[in-house]
C-alpha cells in the first residue's frame, strides 16, 4: 500500500476542468500535485480555477485547511518530465483522442518507474485502446470520474486484460485515501457504468419528448422531484427492493413483464430471466437481510422527509 509517512505526490496531465477538478481532490486529501498543460495562456489561469475552486468549497464548509495551505500543495507546469518526476499517481485528463492519448502513454512510459499508476479519466475510451503498444499496459487503467470529481466522489476504475492486480489494489486504496468512492468495472465496455447508466435515461427521455409524451421540462420534473429524490442516497436495486414487500424478487414478479414490454418498444429484448433475478436478489440478501427490510424501509422515509424539509427551508430562506 501506499506509505502515508511522507505527502503522496500526483499528476495531473491536462489542466481542463477536470483536470482542476482532480488537483482539487489530492490536495484537499492531502497529497502534492503537480498539473501539467503544454498551453501557456492556459498555465497562466489554472491557478486562479484552482483558487476559486478552493474559496468554494470552503464557502460550504468542505475545508479542513487554509487556502494557503493547500495551494502550497500544488504547482503548474508545462513540461512533462517535470510534472512527472516522482509521481505515484498520474491523472490523464486530455481530449479524448486516440492518437494523443497513445503519444502521451508512450512518453510517460519512460519518465515514470513500474510503480507508478496512470489513470486515465476517459469517459469512453478503454485502455486496451489508448495505450496499446505504448509500455504502460501492465500499469494503466481507466479512473473515470463523475464532474467535478471534487462534488461527485464515485470514480469508475476499469482495468484492461494486461494490467497488474497490485496496481488497481493501489489505485483502489489511493482513491479512497482521496474521500472518493471506487467501485469496479470488471470488464471493459464503451461508457463503462456511470455513462451507459446515464446514456439509459437520456435515451428514454429524448425518445419520451419525440413521442410527444411529456416536456423536456416535465421530464426533467419527473426525475429531479420524482426519482432523483431518492438516487441521492440509494440506487436502482435498493430503490426496488425496498419498493416492494418481499423485496427486489416480489418486484421482478410484479414489475418485470411491464419493463419487458417498455423496453421491447425501443427494441430492447433483453430479459430480466430467473437466473439473473436469483443473482441480484442475493446480493441484495447479503447486504441486507430480509427480517431488516422494515427497519431500512423506516430509513429510507427518514431520509426523504430531511431532504424534504431541508429543502422547504432552503425555499423560506430565499
Amino acid at each position: 500500500m501506499t506509505d502515508r509517512t511522507t505527502p503522496l505526490h500526483t499528476a495531473v496531465i491536462g489542466g481542463g476542468s477536470i483536470g482542476i477538478g482532480f488537483a482539487v481532490v489530492f490536495a484537499r486529501a492531502g497529497f502534492t500535485v503537480a498539473v501539467m498543460d503544454p498551453d501557456p495562456i492556459r498555465r497562466e489561469i489554472i491557478p486562479s480555477e484552482f483558487a476559486a475552486k478552493l474559496r468554494t468549497l470552503a464557502s460550504h464548509g468542505l475545508l479542513q485547511e487554509s487556502l494557503e495551505v493547500l495551494e502550497a500543495r500544488f504547482a503548474v507546469h508545462g513540461d512533462l518530465a517535470e510534472a512527472a518526476l516522482g509521481a505515484q499517481l498520474i491523472q490523464e485528463c486530455v481530449p479524448e483522442r486516440v492518437e494523443l492519448k497513445q503519444a502521451l502513454f508512450a512518453s510517460l512510459a519512460g519518465l515514470t518507474d513500474e510503480k507508478c499508476i496512470i489513470a486515465s479519466s476517459s469517459s469512453f475510451m478503454p485502455t486496451s485502446v489508448s495505450a496499446k503498444d505504448t509500455g504502460v499496459e501492465q500499469r494503466i487503467l481507466v479512473a473515470h470520474p463523475g464532474n467535478p470529481p471534487y462534488a461527485i466522489p464515485v470514480i469508475e476504475l476499469v482495468p484492461n486484460q494486461l494490467t497488474d492486480p497490485a496496481i488497481v489494489q493501489r489505485a483502489h486504496y489511493i482513491y479512497t485515501q482521496a474521500g472518493m468512492s471506487p467501485v469496479m468495472v470488471n470488464k471493459e465496455i464503451e461508457g463503462f457504468v456511470f455513462n451507459r447508466l446515464q446514456g439509459a435515461l437520456l435515451r428514454e427521455a429524448y425518445a419520451l419528448v419525440r413521442d410527444g409524451a411529456a416536456s423536456v421540462d416535465d421530464i426533467d420534473t419527473v426525475v429531479r422531484d420524482g426519482l432523483g429524490r431518492r438516487w441521492t442516497f440509494m440506487g436502482p436495486f435498493e430503490t426496488a427492493d425496498l419498493n416492494t414487500r418481499g423485496g427486489i424478487a416480489s418486484h421482478a414478479e410484479k414489475m418485470g413483464p411491464s419493463y419487458h414490454r417498455m423496453g421491447g418498444e425501443r427494441g430492447d429484448t433483453s430479459e430480466w430471466t430467473p437466473e439473473l433475478i436469483a443473482q441480484v436478489e442475493a446480493e441484495r440478501r447479503a447486504m441486507l437481510p430480509s427480517d431488516q427490510w422494515d427497519d431500512r424501509t423506516a430509513w429510507r422515509d427518514d431520509q426523504l422527509l430531511r431532504r424534504l424539509a431541508a429543502a422547504e427551508a432552503n425555499k423560506s430562506v430565499l
